[in-house]
């Protein structure tokens, strides 16, 4: 695969004033539906004003973000990283654009082709509303049932094939000129913390990590990939400090830099989780993750406060000039390589196929799925409530049935006078400070008594899951039961396509 890290290195300029330091900062901007992306015009105004290096967008219209990233360029002294999460496509974020599976369903076509073009996709679309960095793929291992916060993020629970897809994902998304991300390094997968919430602990060995959750990253390496996002995790076979690898030299210095030889940018995940910051505020947490190797700041809160710790740091000899130094040229190198928004043509054929390879993830868990015939009544079971973030709407469902011919009536009981199918659309997506992967007891129980009382109606009944294929172990026994891996709009569609036979 093309090495990307041959891109040119500008002269190193000297670090120390506020101006300079500011270019390690990637502030958040988030869309609101009631008035966009005004209540972050303050944090727009004073990033541009310090010389952020970049910002992170969650959210917003295809339209509003691709108006407001030329702005941000057309402003900022420097050239910008404008990043986001974009793990199940561009689509994920952004409306207007296309949605994918997430990439452990991805991963379980065991298909390179279907990795490279979901990519592609990605990218293409990610550059049409000018973002240039996606924090993608997840090269962490599934292998963690009571993982909090992985799961269906991650291609598979097996190294050697997370490391094969992921290398795909990464090569045909810089080949569209976007920066890739590989993520959480050194690997979150064992860890049964979120650490948004606190800070997890890994026990394993380090011929364990060496062996296995390490494989995908040198992988990454080798494919050239731009970037690496730190973990909040701790790792004591890795570092005795028990530090988490965000703050840890050993790791990013002389595993990461030193032994596996990566020239790219280091990026911390966001600075607003509690696995970074416990015990400390954000500031110090700043100058430690730069003092251990990290080039950029994801999304503090503060973003002048932490500018201006940073600076201080460096006049008092706690932040080496020469080391920022060569921070800001990575951070340069990749944004001038990454150049500016472009039309990238994405074709109706390119859209067709993520909506086919959204309904061919979708496949049954238990039992004969029934095709349903006659407008259905539908129960949405909820548990993805427990994010201070709004989970995705739980319309595309109901309203891709009604489009298909089956307009559905959501109901809250079963009533025993109806003939009409009972669909219960279950969603249990892995999501930021739920702090747990399966359902509530509340959601199990809830679940039963539907199925139960469809059962004693002689309903015909279908529990359609949007998580993780192995969360219908809690579900007892109710079935039929379908997959459909996570609650994204472009995965409601497919499902509901799937069940009506589109």
């Amino acid at each position: 695969m093309k090495n990307q890290t041959s891109a040119p290195h500008p002269a190193p300029a000297g670090i120390g004033p506020l101006a300079d330091v500011a270019q390690f900062i990637l502030p958040a901007i988030r869309w609101n539906n009631e008035n966009g992306f005004e209540g972050y015009r303050p944090a727009v105004e004073k990033g541009l004003e310090l010389g952020v290096g970049g910002f992170i967008f969650f959210g917003g219209t295809a339209e509003a973000v691709a108006e407001l990233t030329t702005e941000l360029r057309a402003r900022s002294r420097i050239p910008l990283l404008i990043g986001a999460d974009l793990e199940r496509g561009a689509g994920q974020q952004f409306q207007g654009l296309t949605g994918l599976p997430p990439l452990a369903a991805l991963g379980s076509l065991r298909n390179p082709d279907a990795i490279r073009r979901a990519a592609r996709l990605s990218a293409r679309e990610a550059r049409s509303v000018g973002v240039n960095w996606i924090y993608s793929p997840s090269c962490d291992l599934d292998i963690e049932p009571d993982n909090p916060i992985i799961g269906t993020r991650a291609f598979s629970g097996n190294a050697s094939l997370v490391a094969e897809l992921a290398a795909e994902w990464m090569d045909a998304c810089q080949a569209e000129g976007v920066l890739a991300c590989a993520k959480h390094f050194p690997g979150h997968g064992r860890t049964t913390t979120d650490s948004h919430a606190g800070l997890p602990v890994v026990d394993a060995s380090r011929d364990v990590l060496f062996e296995h959750d390490l494989l995908p990253f040198r992988a990454a390496v080798d494919a050239g990939v731009a970037s690496m996002m730190t973990a909040h995790v701790a790792y004591p076979a890795l570092d005795s400090t028990r530090r988490p690898a965000t703050l840890s030299p050993a790791i990013l210095h002389s595993l990461l830099r030193e032994d596996m030889g990566f020239d790219g940018l280091v990026v911390t995940d966001a600075m607003i989780m509690d696995g970074m910051l416990e015990g400390q505020d954000e500031r110090d947490a700043a100058v430690l993750a730069l003092a251990a190797g990290c080039d950029l700041l994801l999304y503090p809160n503060d973003t002048e406060g932490v500018a201006r710790a940073v600076a201080r740091a460096v006049e008092a000899g706690r932040l080496l000039p020469d080391m920022l130094a060569r921070s800001a040229a990575r951070r340069r190198r990749w944004a001038v390589w990454a150049g500016e928004m472009d039309a990238r043509e994405v074709s109706a054929d390119d859209r067709e196929w993520a909506n086919a390879v959204c309904m061919e993830v979708v496949h049954p868990l238990r039992g004969t799925i029934p095709t349903i015939t006659a407008a259905p009544h539908v129960a949405i079971v909820d548990d993805d409530l427990g994010s201070p973030y709004p989970p995705p709407s739980r319309e595309p469902f109901i309203e891709e049935l009604a489009a298909s011919g089956y307009p559905p009536v959501v109901v809250d009981s079963v009533d025993p006078a109806s003939g009409a199918p009972l669909v219960i659309a279950l969603f249990g997506d892995i999501r930021s400070w739920k702090g747990r992967p399966g359902y509530s007891t509340e959601s199990r129980a809830r679940v039963s008594e539907l199925v139960a009382a469809a059962r004693a109606a002689r309903r015909p009944v279908l529990v359609v899951q949007f998580s993780h294929p192995r969360l219908a172990a809690e579900l007892g026994d109710a079935e039929p039961v379908l997959c459909a891996w996570g609650g994204e709009a472009s995965m409601q569609r497919a499902a509901a396509r799937v069940i009506v036979g589109r």
